[in-house]
């Protein structure tokens, strides 16, 4: 069953509008999450605003956002002031532009949301828009109050649906000319080069979703399972990860990569 979705609205394009639901594509529900405990009592210990100057802490009916104007001075905002200042793009996604589907760089993703028709009647109108942009391999540009401020987003015909990103802010993009620019060209040798090509073409494989799974977190759980068998300190099964040294001849170490790969698989 799908997840509920945590944000309805509009879809429109011109004149054309069909209502929508929209729910993150990616979930963290099962990652392993951890408690701050009293280690004393066992039990869980919980955080609480307290007052810089006093120390005392502060009844959640006197909390209010603040922007620091100066040191120790700042302007209140009540939550309907800054709910005011959302209009229109709190509720509708108004495709404002298109662009090509390949001029927007992976850099300038945030977070991807499924976006679907809301109900039969809006069905026919969605799948035009979607099949439209598909067609003409374009992408639709709009902005939308998400996670508590307008942001830009980019819209993205996939399969029957569409996905909605969530798009950087230009001044969160550092240039990459800034890291880059100091990089010295290189003529590299064509033996290097085929070495190099070769053991990337042996360790070319179909995408697969596992091949990106945590070990980390599958690490964590048999460490929670152990402590609840009772056993307080695991089995040390896997051994810690060595740094390894600097590589004095790329050559010799692309060999020996290529017969290592060449057993492992006679092996498999």
């Amino acid at each position: 069953m799908a997840p509920h979705s945590f944000w309805k609205g509009y879809l429109k394009l011109s004149l054309v509008t069909c209502p929508v639901a929209m729910t993150p594509a990616i979930s963290e529900s099962e990652k392993v999450r951890f408690h701050i405990l009293n280690r004393k009592t066992g039990n869980r210990a919980v955080s609480q605003d307290v007052d810089a100057i006093t120390e005392k802490p502060v009844d959640e009916d006197h909390e209010v956002k603040g922007y620091q104007r100066g040191e120790d001075d700042y302007v209140m905002l009540e939550d309907d002031e800054i709910e005011a200042v959302a209009l229109e793009s709190t509720r509708t996604i108004d495709i404002e532009m298109f662009v090509p589907a390949h001029s927007i760089e992976w850099i300038w993703l945030d977070k991807p949301h499924y976006l679907t028709p809301d109900g039969a009647v809006g069905e026919e109108a969605f799948s035009v828009i979607r099949d439209a942009m598909a067609s003409t391999d374009t992408v639709g540009i709009s902005r939308l109050v998400m996670y508590r401020r307008e942001r830009a987003v980019m819209l993205k015909p996939r399969d029957k649906g569409i996905v909605l990103w969530t798009l950087h802010y230009g001044d969160e993009v550092r240039d990459q000319d800034e890291y880059f620019g100091e990089i010295q060209e290189t003529k590299l040798d064509a033996p290097l080069m085929r070495l190099v090509k070769k053991l990337i073409d042996e360790r070319t494989k179909p995408w697969k979703p596992h091949m990106v799974h945590d070990p980390v977190q599958d690490r964590l759980l048999d460490i929670i399972a152990s402590k609840k068998k009772g056993r307080n300190k695991p089995d040390k099964t896997k051994s810690v990860a060595r740094t390894p040294g600097n590589v004095v001849n790329i050559m010799d170490a692309l060999r020996k990569s290529i017969s290592s790969e060449k057993k492992s698989e006679k092996r498999r």
